[in-house]
């Protein structure tokens, strides 16, 4: 039997689990199956290959199990979740001043936070990369596995939580004043390959405070690499909320998710 690493143990339970509820929730649940059988198949054989695949492998089976929960889109949504979660939202942005205080200096914050939205579909590679550069390559694992953990994590619940993002269900609504070439950019990239079966709780957020957790767990010898992913992943969270992408009860649930990623980066490490 190959010896699979932690990360990839980890993925082949989320894509079992995924295949375990799909007869709940899609009209072909043999797909699900199909699709763990294809990731546990892919990881057996590229534990015989050349490392540097294996060391990039997890972000193809991250990018699968995001277009697998498309196929847990409802055919109607209802948006009795959403009407609660826009309250605290305006709340936030308008009671409180959120929206204000970032357009106060016009279009370079919210074009910063539009580029740190933009960039989370980078973040698992750049930490993997860090570590090889580094010449760290031995623990790529324990990077992703603390990675997968929030960013999976978040995905295992969007089945219970189907809902819309807010840009969509209030459209023209709440919306910023100030748009930025790279907001357009981001809208485009959303509205072609965006999933529609739940925006909570908010994957972008996930993902990028566990690679904030795994990088401070795992390079301990420059440790600026996690403190700057932490400011960054705090941007990230930010920017969902205020580019209307998530809801801000979206964000925080992200950040709780993130979380788990803390246990799993210390598990792999004692493992190895």
């Amino acid at each position: 039997m190959p010896r699979l690493r932690s990360s990839e143990w980890l993925a082949i339970t989320y894509f079992t689990y995924v295949a375990a509820i799909a007869p709940f929730y899609i009209a072909a649940p043999w797909r699900a199956l199909v699709l763990a059988a294809i990731v546990a198949g892919a990881f057996v054989v590229l534990s015989r290959g050349r490392p540097m695949y294996r060391d990039f492998a997890p972000l193809a089976a991250a990018l699968a199990a995001y277009r697998e929960m498309n196929w847990f889109t409802p055919a109607v949504h209802d948006h009795h979740l959403e009407r609660g979660w826009i309250v605290w939202d305006r709340a936030l942005l308008d009671g409180h001043g959120l929206r204000a205080a970032i357009e106060s200096a016009g279009a370079l914050l919210p074009g910063y936070l539009e580029l740190c939205y933009l960039l989370v579909y980078a973040v698992g590679p750049v930490v993997v990369a860090a570590a090889i550069f580094s010449e760290r390559r031995h623990r790529t694992d324990h990077l992703w596995i603390a990675y997968l953990a929030g960013t999976l994590g978040a995905y295992a619940l969007f089945p219970y939580f189907p809902s819309e993002p807010p840009r969509t269900v209030f459209a023209g609504e709440d919306l910023p004043h100030v748009v930025t070439v790279i907001r357009q950019l981001n809208l485009w990239i959303v509205g072609g390959y965006g999933i529609h079966s739940s925006v909570f709780p908010s994957a972008h957020v996930s993902s990028a405070f566990s690679a904030a957790w795994g990088l401070l767990a795992v390079m301990k010898e420059k440790r600026w690499m996690g403190w700057a992913m932490l400011v960054y992943a705090v941007s990230v969270s930010v920017a969902t909320v205020y580019g209307r992408y998530h809801y801000g009860v979206d964000a925080v649930a992200g950040f709780a998710v993130s979380l788990l990623a803390i246990p799993a980066a210390h598990f792999a490490r004692e493992r190895t």
